[in-house]
């Protein structure tokens, strides 16, 4: 009687009940827009007109000097602020971005070559599994480049458009 190898992972991989739905498609497969970035000296108006011109509901953050990412805006939420008076269109990005925090804090690695699993996982339980997260940044595996953004959005309509 032979003994059996050990399963790689993505023979586990295979089996989980999300394999059906993606079949070895990665964050690629996605085709996710390249990210459109502001500054956060940019003006919150020039922010949101440059979002609704590509019609995207997340924008990063970066640096003007570095180009590192330092957060985000949520384009729903932006329009909630604007709304409630808290901050104006003339105001900058600074005031009503969501800051990434550095210190402490692990963060996901979400490259072109992530399975969309896993990228489900990550929109089901964020980073440590307590929060659910609306987008994921998508990054070279160095995490020096932003290439694009992908939302819970995309791999739905990935899924909704995939032959069964």
């Amino acid at each position: 009687m032979t003994s059996l190898p050990p399963q790689s992972s993505s023979a586990v991989r295979s089996r989980s009940p999300w394999a059906q739905k993606y079949r070895g498609a990665t964050v690629e497969d996605l085709d996710p827009p390249p990210a459109l970035s502001s500054h956060p000296s940019d003006s919150i108006s020039n922010a949101l007109l440059r979002a609704y011109e590509r019609d995207y509901t997340h924008l990063t953050v970066v640096s003007r000097d570095t180009r590192a990412l330092l957060g985000y805006l949520n384009i729903p939420r932006l329009k909630q602020l604007l709304q409630d008076g808290s901050v104006a269109e003339s105001d900058t990005v600074e005031r009503a971005m969501l800051r990434f925090r550095r210190r402490g804090s692990v963060y996901k690695v979400i490259t072109m070559d992530t399975p969309l699993e896993e990228l489900e996982a990550f929109f089901n339980g964020g980073v440590d599994g307590t929060a659910p997260q609306d987008f994921a940044v998508v990054t070279d595996a160095s995490r020096r480049f932003v290439l694009g953004v992908a939302t819970k959005a995309d791999l739905e309509e990935f899924v909704r458009r995939r032959p069964a």
